[in-house]
């Protein structure tokens, strides 16, 4: 899959250009970002699709030097997921409750910025 990557999305486009799944991580303090959405097309479900997007976000962010904060309900059970990758999350800790709260399939995880 040939990903494209700006400084606060990551996206996938189908062979006319439409934007067919993306992940998008706006910075709102310098080395700090939000991941909001994981989004992926229906014709491409059930294919991983939503695990390379946070696989190669995890990788720019490590590259970065940047850490996120989960507000995405996808990329909070993702990163629960995979624990090696407690580094790249500004409050592992708070992520981790996040997925004890929040096992539904929507995002819908409240904002909680310090």
């Amino acid at each position: 899959m040939d990903f494209k990557a700006s400084n606060e999305k990551i996206w996938l486009e189908n062979e006319t250009g439409e934007v067919i799944a993306f992940v998008d991580f706006p910075e709102y303090e310098p080395g700090k970002v939000e991941v909001t959405h994981t989004v992926v097309d229906p014709c491409l479900r059930g294919r991983g699709v939503a695990g390379k997007l946070m696989e190669v976000l995890a990788e720019k962010l490590a590259a970065d030097g940047r850490k996120a904060e989960l507000t995405c309900s996808y990329a909070v059970r993702w990163f629960a997921k995979h624990p090696e990758l407690d580094g790249l999350l500004i409050d592992p800790e708070a992520e981790k409750k996040k997925t004890e709260e929040y096992a539904g399939d929507a995002c819908g995880i409240p904002r909680h910025r310090k």
